[in-house]
């Protein structure tokens, strides 16, 4: 248990401290921009804001890591339209990115959510982790409200969104993986050598059931834990070479996944 402690205590400090950085250029065509930071980890996500007066700003793009150059210390961002503030009754502005303007990154990298297969891995993990957790109760709840007994990604970005979570953690087969919500990009690979005992479905809570949609993809009960989380994390992380040689090394049981990745395509 010391050892899962130190181990996530050094990875949240590496990746969980807010990063603000301005912009340095803006290809608007292609909606790219770039920042020179020190550190950032690639999958990371965020958004750009413009000062508008000292004590107003409008928040305009949501942003992600898409590529880090160490040697230059330059991030390139993907940008895309922001729908964390949705509400008609908001007046919107006009403002386009330009230099100047500030990008945030890892903000709400306090706050996270656990996926684990049981009770016990469940407190052993989030006991490690010095970081505050959302109960998975309530993604079971918005999962209940949403009819969605099988998680999608488009669920925990809405329980990020809902209850400013920025981290998910997802326990499989003695490894923890450390996702960015809104992107699922995975930030890093931990062991986690615990005994399971046994699984819950379709992931620890004290729900007892999640209600399901009358069609409609999510709706479906979910009949095994790995498999799903497995293709989760290969449908977003693809080029992913650690992801890929965990999947290689499971077997028979993951060997449909390998043709997913994109890796020396």
């Amino acid at each position: 248990m010391k050892y899962l402690f130190l181990l996530f205590a050094l990875v949240f400090e590496l990746s969980a401290g807010i990063v603000k950085a301005p912009i340095v250029s803006f290809d608007k065509e292609r909606s790219v921009a770039t920042i020179n930071v020190k550190k950032i980890d690639v999958g990371m996500s965020g958004f750009v804001f413009h000062q508008i007066a000292p004590n107003h700003s409008s928040v305009l793009k949501s942003a992600l890591v898409s590529a880090y150059d160490e040697s230059s210390q330059t991030a390139t961002l993907k940008l895309s339209d922001y729908n964390g503030l949705r509400n008609n009754s908001l007046p919107t502005g006009k403002w386009s990115v330009e230099p100047g303007d500030t990008a945030v990154f890892a903000f709400g990298y306090s706050r996270a959510l656990l996926i684990a297969p049981s009770e016990e891995i469940y407190h052993q993990v989030s006991k490690s982790v010095k970081i505050q957790w959302l109960h998975p109760d309530i993604f079971a709840t918005i999962l209940s409200f949403r009819g969605h007994p099988t998680p999608l990604k488009s669920d925990f970005e809405a329980m990020g969104v809902a209850n400013s979570v920025g981290l998910l953690f997802v326990y499989l087969e003695q490894k923890v993986y450390m996702l960015d919500v809104n992107s699922f990009k995975i930030l890093s690979i931990n062991n986690a050598p615990l005994t399971q005992d046994g699984v819950k479905l379709p992931f620890y809570s004290r729900v007892d059931s999640i209600e399901a949609n009358w069609f409609g993809e999510g709706n479906d009960e979910l009949e095994e834990y790995e498999p799903h989380y497995y293709e989760l994390l290969v449908e977003f992380n693809k080029k992913d070479k650690a992801l890929r040689e965990i999947v290689k090394n499971g077997g028979e049981k993951l060997s449909y996944l390998l043709d997913e990745f994109e890796i020396g395509k």
